[in-house]
Order: structure tokens, then C-alpha cells, then sequence
């Protein structure tokens, strides 16, 4: 791993120097790539204050824009990769990065790339590896997903997303954020919130606020599982209709009319009143729930 350099550099996170590159380069940013780029130092400190970073670690930056948290990334990290959609942005960050030797950029779609081969080929020798990035709001989750559902060898995922999202990620059974998406994240990792990010500290200035949430990934998932897949996919039925109770829900997924009373059998025999909605099960009764379900037959 190559060691941090420290030297003299103009951070790009003040709204003068944001707006300096943003006119000098003529740029005209593209709400479709949720481009709002950071103009608070304060913000960025507790960003990469969370993802634990030193000179043996290694970060991956998703959507890096004009550099701004890539530099401190950079200050921290003995590698740092920064993945960038935007073909535009390139030049500006090699100017912003120039200090920088150890941080790389590269031109792509972090959905659409092997982030396996990625990790063999930038963060071999790393002693931990972790994600940090500014998320666009319109692809947060499935870049998440990806992230988890790879099993890449990753310590902690520190993003700033939009607030109501990072709440349904750091739910709990029997709340109204409590979810789908909260049992899925926590079932890869342990999720807690970092800071409440107001949108006037953006230029330009989202529509809502954002919040800065750390997923320490676990070593083994939450709870033990026979088929991961069906596993989601009865979580992911007993949500289709919130208001509707579990027994409703399972059972316009999984059984006909004519066998629909063996569910309540079921669902009672895991310790599961039928009346409950889902939004009231632990991921523990959701795993036995998918593994009475997958013995009974139901796919």
C-alpha cells in the first residue's frame, strides 16, 4: 500500500472554489446524475472520520464529481479509487487529484461493473476496504444491493443519501420505516446514522435533506438462512401491501384458495399470529417463516 502524501492543496469543498471550477470548466450539471456537490468541509470530515480509513486501507469512491471528498479520501487512505459516470468530469479531476498519486480515477457505470476483478486489480494487499461515496438519489439502493449481494470483502459502507432512505435502512421491526430495504441491509450489515446533512450545504441544492449513514458490514449475515433468495422473497411479499396482514399478504403470493388454511397452520407453528403485518417481524421470524414455507413446497 502506498502511504498518504501530505502536501498543500486547495480543497474544493467551499461554495467559492465549487463554483470557481464549476465556471472556469463550463459546466452545466445533470440532474439525471444527481449531480450536488459538497461544499462543507465540516460534512466531509465526518464522512471519512467514519469510514476508519488509514495508511494500510483502501476506499472506493462512487461518483467522485469535482473531488471534493475524494481529496480528503486521498489525505487518508493509502489507496483510493474513485469510479466517475461523467465523462466531463475526468480533466477536473485530474487537476484536483494531480497531488494525489494514490488516487486513481476510473470512467464508468458502478452498476455495470465487475467490482470483483476492480478489487483484485486496485485493492490487492489492502488491509480493508471501504465504500464512500456521495449516492445519487435515484440509483442509492440498487447500488447498495450490488454492493452486498457481490460478498465483496468490504469493512464499511459510508454514504450520504437522501434522509428518508437512510431511515428505512436503520429501522426497526414495528416502526413505519421498517421495510423491505431495512431487512435486506441489515441482514449484510449493521447500520447506524452519522449526521443529518441540510440541503443548503450543496451546490446545486437538493430538494430534501440527506443523511450521512455507516453500514459495518458483518462477516456473516444477521440470520441463518437455507435459500437466501426465497428468503427475500417472502420478506419482499409480506410488504406488497403494507396495511394488509401477513396471512393476506403470503397468501396471495404463495397458495390457492384451496389451501390457503394450511398457511394459517403455518404461520401459527412459527410462533406467528396471522393478524400481524409485516412490518411487526423480526428478520429471526422471518427466517423461520421462509424455512416453513420452502419445507412446505411453496417456491
Amino acid at each position: 500500500m502506498n502511504t498518504p502524501i501530505e502536501v498543500t492543496v486547495d480543497d474544493v469543498a467551499t461554495p467559492s472554489k465549487t463554483k470557481q471550477i464549476i465556471k472556469k470548466n463550463g459546466l452545466v450539471l445533470k440532474k439525471s446524475l444527481g449531480q450536488n456537490f459538497l461544499i462543507d468541509q465540516n460534512i466531509l470530515n465526518k464522512i471519512v472520520s467514519a469510514a476508519e480509513l488509514g495508511p494500510d486501507k483502501a476506499a472506493l469512491e462512487i461518483g467522485p464529481g469535482i473531488g471534493a471528498l475524494t481529496q480528503q479520501l486521498a489525505k487518508l487512505a493509502g489507496r483510493v479509487l474513485a469510479v466517475e459516470i461523467d465523462q466531463r468530469l475526468l480533466p477536473i479531476l485530474d487537476e484536483t487529484l494531480a497531488p494525489y498519486p494514490h488516487a486513481t480515477v476510473v470512467h464508468g457505470d458502478i452498476l455495470k461493473l465487475d467490482l470483483s476483478e476492480i478489487f483484485q486489480q486496485h485493492f490487492e494487499g489492502a488491509n480493508g476496504v471501504s465504500v464512500v461515496a456521495n449516492l445519487p438519489y435515484y440509483i442509492t439502493t440498487p447500488i447498495i444491493m450490488k454492493l452486498l449481494e457481490e460478498k465483496l470483502p468490504l469493512e464499511n459502507i459510508v454514504v450520504m443519501i437522501q434522509k428518508e432512505v437512510a431511515d428505512r435502512m436503520a429501522a426497526r421491526p414495528g416502526t413505519k420505516d421498517y421495510g423491505s430495504l431495512s431487512i435486506a441491509v441489515q441482514f449484510y450489515c449493521e447500520p447506524e446514522l452519522v449526521t443529518i446533512v441540510p440541503r443548503t450545504v450543496f451546490v446545486p441544492q437538493p430538494n430534501v435533506d440527506s443523511a450521512v449513514i455507516r453500514l459495518r458490514v458483518r462477516k456473516t449475515p444477521a440470520v441463518e438462512v437455507e435459500d437466501v433468495d426465497f428468503y427475500f422473497a417472502v420478506v419482499q411479499a409480506s410488504f406488497v401491501q403494507r396495511r394488509k396482514t401477513i396471512y393476506n399478504n403470503l397468501a396471495a403470493r404463495f397458495f390457492t384458495k384451496e389451501n390457503k388454511p394450511e398457511l394459517e397452520a403455518l404461520l401459527v407453528g412459527c410462533g406467528i399470529e396471522p393478524q400481524r403485518r409485516g412490518e411487526t417481524l423480526s428478520m429471526e421470524e422471518y427466517a423461520r417463516l421462509s424455512s416453513a414455507l420452502r419445507a412446505h413446497g411453496c417456491k
